[in-house]
Formats: C-alpha cells, sequence, structure tokens
C-alpha cells in the first residue's frame, strides 16, 4: 500500500473531479456537506462545464468562516463520522486519527475564497445551514449574497450535523431546488428583480 502524505489539501481532490462527470458526458447536479461543499464550490470555479447545480450544506468559502471549535472525539458527531469512516476505509480503524489530524490542520488553513470568487459561479446554488452551525451565520449571509444565482435555506434546531440531525428536512429542500425552474417566482422578487425563468 502506498505512504499517506504528511498532509493533504482541498487541491488534493482535483484528480477526481472528472471521475464521475466523463461517463455522464453532460454536468451534474453537485451536493456537498462541509467540506464536500467546499470542493464542489472548487469545481463550479475551476471547471465550471462540469456541474449543472450546486447544494452546499454548511460550508465556508473561508476558513475564518468557522467559529473556534474543539470536536471532542466522544461526541454524537465525531462518533458518527468515525464509524461512516471506519466502514468505508480500505485502511481500517487505526487510520482514524491520522485522517482526523489532517483534516483539523486543513480546517485552519483552508479554504481561502473570496466573495469575488464566489461571485464568479453563475450556475443556480442552494446554501443550506443550520441555525446553530461551526459556519456563522454571517459568513453564510455573504456566501449566499455573492452567488449570482443563489437561494438560502437556515434551518431551525440544527448544528453542523444538519444532514443527520434532520435528513428529511434536508432531502426535501435538495429535491425541491433541483426539480425547480429557475430563477424562482416569487411575488416580492428583491435580489431576482429584473430575472426572468428561462
Amino acid at each position: 500500500m502506498a505512504a499517506w502524505p504528511s498532509t493533504s489539501t482541498l487541491t488534493d481532490t482535483q484528480p477526481g473531479w472528472k471521475t464521475w462527470a466523463v461517463p455522464a458526458n453532460r454536468p451534474a447536479h453537485l451536493v456537498g456537506w462541509s467540506d464536500g461543499g467546499i470542493v464542489a464550490l472548487l469545481v463550479a470555479l475551476r471547471q465550471p462545464e462540469l456541474v449543472r447545480k450546486l447544494v452546499v450544506i454548511g460550508t465556508n468559502y473561508h476558513y475564518n468562516g468557522t467559529v473556534p471549535f474543539d470536536l471532542d472525539p466522544q461526541s454524537p458527531m465525531a462518533q458518527e463520522l468515525g464509524k461512516a469512516y471506519i466502514e468505508r476505509s480500505p485502511d481500517g480503524p487505526e487510520h482514524l486519527d491520522v485522517v482526523f489530524g489532517k483534516s483539523v490542520a486543513m480546517f485552519t488553513t483552508e479554504p481561502t475564497l473570496t466573495t469575488t470568487d464566489i461571485a464568479q459561479i453563475t450556475q443556480p446554488v442552494l446554501v443550506i445551514v443550520g441555525d446553530d452551525d461551526v459556519v456563522t451565520l454571517p459568513h453564510t449571509l455573504s456566501l449566499y449574497e455573492a452567488l449570482p444565482e443563489g437561494q438560502l435555506a437556515v434551518v431551525p434546531g440544527a448544528s453542523h450535523g444538519l444532514p443527520l440531525e434532520q435528513p428529511e428536512t434536508v432531502a426535501g429542500l435538495i429535491s425541491n431546488f433541483l426539480a425547480a425552474a429557475e430563477p424562482p417566482r416569487t411575488f416580492m422578487p428583491i435580489r431576482r428583480a429584473g430575472q426572468t425563468n428561462s
């Protein structure tokens, strides 16, 4: 087995971006939670032809968009993520600490996108966040406001573990967004004033 690199970065995900897009031979919907949402934003920026719509859940575009936090290894969130990793990883449970350490290091240095970068994403994007997420609400609002075709859902009574806490709510939001015409038709458009449905 090859040795793992001593560090990991979000850029390390780039070689796999076309794996799912090439067989489909058409743009795909991307749904990402937490770091998965960051990867979705990066794909939309660097290879926009691969993306039709985006859903990002509990996602920050800059590392300063989160509150300082210490994930207790015994917390329900850490336990759930650890269990999921062990079930799927070919490297065994002993490798979990290595991955956890790399992830924590990455949280303090990445991503480093700006609202100017985010404004280049022209696809429709649904931003979902819990009202008690580690990604701050002001940061989430700045993400939404920078997106030309952004929509925002703040889910009450939810944390960064929103997809695990309220899976039906999240599934409903995603399904409705992906199925809907864009831009959405509202009675009193403010941000969307002047937009027309295609």
